[in-house]
């Protein structure tokens, strides 16, 4: 995987300038998405587990915004801003700490016209304190930890159009073709530091602190498994024998009644698929996207293969080898989310902690990610269930 753009991790005050605007014209250019399907009020929108109001996220990520910046805030704590936010009950709107999944869509919001008003006056005023910034991690930090929220949640501002059936902008929806061949690769193993050290470039809470791990000899795919080689695993019956299945993926599958991936359609002899509301032939050589990590597993169990532990999944992709390609599709692995040694949490409360042990671990990155964010190291983690994302897997083989 080469990455061509500038790491918002290291990024000059004027890089960051430049990804703060197209950060913002982006999230403004799908909540337009929203709006043209008649989404842009909360009591319009669906009540899903895994999805927000958008023009509350829309509030949300100019409020995050202000409370680390413009505000100073040293965390995520509600006491630990200064000053008051520009919009009268910004705080108790948009405060995620605040204000719980299902009363986001029972809030009495400004109208869109006005929160837009309110995204750009807080980018204006962010973007006229960031040029006063010093060209240092410390005083950088803020800006960096801002533009990787909104990044990230640009991501699931997509994966909601997705959901709901709505069109998108068409350079978004772009999976990135690779192409190569699809092969196994294998690694000597030995040791590697994982994490990052405190005080250098940006580094997320759950990625440091820097520690060493011992890697056994493994092999691995280059490649994502295709839904070419997905529909074998379905045509063999494999939603249909239990032995594939972990206890917990089992329990879903019943909950579920699924008998294939979401959004795909049986026509006749061949799979189609929804796109962002359109029903498309399933592309045998695109990787398979929107699996749970229980899917993931059964696939594996069918194949007599495994998932990568992270560890495994970073060493590979931190060794150069030419074959192994990643960013197409975040990809499930075989690791609990946990912390790493001697753990801190930053100044994000609600990012990694209370995630601890319940999530699973995603690594590499998907179609809709900014090059920006793309890192070997970047932990993505969600709920096992969890099939919004665009995320797929990769197997490895067995020890032998």
């Amino acid at each position: 995987m080469t990455i061509s753009a500038p790491s918002f991790r290291s990024a000059t005050p004027q890089q960051l300038a430049q990804a703060l605007r197209q950060a913002r014209s982006h999230t403004l250019a799908l909540f337009e998405c929203f709006m043209a399907a008649g989404m842009d009020q909360p009591k319009l929108v669906p009540q899903l587990r895994y999805l927000n109001p958008p023009v509350w996220e829309l509030g949300h990520i100019a409020w995050v915004a202000e409370w680390f910046i413009l505000r100073a805030a040293s965390s995520s704590q509600p006491d630990d801003a200064h000053g008051n936010c520009l919009l009268a009950h910004g705080d108790s709107w948009f405060d995620a700490s605040r204000v719980p999944h299902l009363q986001r869509w029972r809030l009495d919001l400004p109208a869109p016209g006005a929160l837009k008003t309110y995204c750009h006056e807080v980018l204006d005023r962010v973007l006229d304190k960031l040029m006063r910034e010093p060209d240092d991690h410390v005083a950088l930090f803020p800006y960096r930890l801002v533009l990787a929220h909104e990044d990230l949640h640009g991501e699931a501002l997509l994966a909601a159009l997705q959901v709901l059936g709505l069109a998108a902008p068409e350079p978004a929806t772009l999976v990135r073709q690779l192409a190569y061949a699809p092969a196994e690769i294998g690694f000597p193993g030995g040791s590697i530091e994982i994490g990052s050290r405190r005080g250098g470039a940006f580094a997320f809470d759950n990625e440091q602190q820097a520690h060493t791990c011992r890697v056994a000899p493994f092999s691995i795919d280059s490649t994502l498994v295709s839904n070419a080689q997905f529909a074998d695993f379905v045509d063999d019956g494999g939603y249909d024998h239990r032995q594939f299945w972990s206890p917990a993926g089992a329990d879903w599958l019943m909950r579920q009644e699924r008998s294939a991936p979401r959004y795909w359609q049986r026509d006749g002899a061949q799979w189609r698929c929804m796109r962002f509301g359109r029903l498309a032939t399933l592309a045998g050589a695109e990787p398979v996207r929107h699996l749970t990590l229980y899917e993931a597993q059964a696939y594996c169990a069918w194949a007599g293969r495994r998932l990568p532990t992270e560890i495994e999944w970073e060493y590979a992709a931190r060794s150069g080898h030419p074959a192994f390609r990643w960013g197409q599709l975040w990809e499930w692995t075989a690791s609990p989310f946990e912390p790493y040694p001697d753990f801190k949490p930053g100044p994000d409360r609600l990012y990694s902690a209370p995630c601890f042990t319940s999530h699973q671990v995603l690594r590499g990155a998907s179609f809709a990610t900014p090059q920006r964010m793309l890192s070997a190291q970047f932990r993505l983690f969600h709920l096992p269930e969890r099939d919004d994302l665009f995320a797929g897997l990769r197997t490895c083989a067995w020890p032998g």
